[in-house]
């Protein structure tokens, strides 16, 4: 449908408002990056504003060698990718039969999910409770209490209910079973929403830092983010735990801008590249997966 004049102009003007909003977003972002190029004086000085002055690898290969990074960088990286995996798969698993109405108690079982989502035992019965199953200074105290999202179950069972039952009935006369019918069958015809689950979950658990806090005193257990928010905000250059071991951030990290820069975008760009693989599927995930049912 051809565009009237107004409204073309209307849509020039919304480009050009949105574009402006999207840098003003980016221009912190590009600051960071130039000051982690960029040496400590010309940082110190404010020379640095989006491009970096006297440019440099030098913050970067510093980070990169520190120990105590690389820990941490391990540490989110593994608890991302087991975290994620495992979230998707347990949400299927809980959704599918949720989205069939011949399954018996499954409004009893979708009540107590949405009960979760407006009421929760609070935070010390549930430190309580992880005390008890001994999963304090676990790497699996990470996994296991957020295993499962009410949020994400209502959104995947939505989806579920909109797959043609005929292919599941074509599945089951071939003498397909309900979790072949779910892998060769559903699974795939629901990727724009595991898509967007997966990007859920991934975010959340790369970014987690607070259950640490809570359950973890073992630095070898620390994530990235605590890692930062120890270099950043409290600039410990001496942290030893009951084991021996030493976090022995370097006074040198700690002391220039330029390498806490560094170590911030060193940390934000592995979450960045998941989104290009998985940007074409979010919207239409959340959209179909949040308006049936």
């Amino acid at each position: 449908m051809r565009l009237t004049r107004g409204e073309r102009l209307a849509s020039r003007l919304n480009y050009l408002i949105l574009g402006f909003i999207a840098l003003l977003a980016l221009l912190p972002f590009l600051h960071v990056v130039a000051q982690s190029f960029s040496s400590h004086q010309a940082i110190t000085s404010g020379r640095v504003t989006l491009w970096p002055v006297d440019f440099s690898f030098e913050a970067y290969v510093k980070v990169l060698r520190e120990h105590a990074f690389v820990n941490a960088f391990k540490v989110s990286l593994l608890r991302t990718v087991i975290g994620t995996l495992l979230n998707v798969v347990i949400t299927c698993m809980l959704a599918y039969p949720l989205s069939k109405a011949y399954i018996k108690g499954r409004s009893a079982i979708m009540f107590l999910i949405v009960f979760t989502m407006l009421f929760n035992g609070g935070m010390i019965p549930t430190f309580l409770v992880v005390k008890a199953t001994g999963l304090l200074n676990s790497f699996w105290v990470y996994i296991i209490p957020g295993a499962v999202s009410a949020f994400n179950v209502i959104i995947m069972r939505n989806f579920f209910q909109g797959v043609p039952p005929e292919l599941e009935e074509s599945a089951k006369i071939d003498g397909s079973s309900n979790i072949g019918t779910l892998v060769r069958i559903v699974v795939p015809l629901s990727m724009p929403v595991i898509a967007t689950i997966t990007l859920f979950h991934a975010v959340g658990h790369w970014n987690a830092f607070f259950d640490t806090v809570l359950y973890v005193t073992d630095r070898n257990l620390f994530p990235l983010q605590v890692y930062l928010r120890e270099l950043i905000m409290f600039n410990q250059s001496n942290i030893s735990n009951n084991n021996g071991y030493s976090a022995n951030i370097d006074s040198t990290l700690l002391a220039l801008e330029s390498l806490k820069a560094a170590a911030l975008i060193a940390s934000t760009v592995p979450i960045l590249l998941v989104y290009p693989f998985l940007q074409k599927h979010f919207v239409k995930g959340i959209m179909l997966g949040s308006v049936k049912g």
